[in-house]
């Protein structure tokens, strides 16, 4: 039968802490990614709604006499 030692749980509570705090740190900046993609794809889309309300507006024309 085999004992668990102090030494031996700290170490694998270590480990696992490393493990934890790459997986947080990779999960933020991919999180910091997909903001910045979708802040530009909103400016994207505001800028071409715009350009659209804007080119196609209706022109009346008002002739007098």
């Amino acid at each position: 039968m085999t004992t668990v030692q102090k030494a031996d749980l700290e170490a694998k509570l270590r480990e696992i802490e490393g493990v934890v705090t790459d997986v947080e740190q990779e999960a933020r900046s991919n999180a910091l990614l997909v903001s910045v993609v979708a802040g530009v794809v909103v400016v994207g889309l505001v800028a071409f709604s715009i350009w659209r309300a804007r080119h196609n507006r209706i022109r009346v024309e008002v002739y007098t006499q």
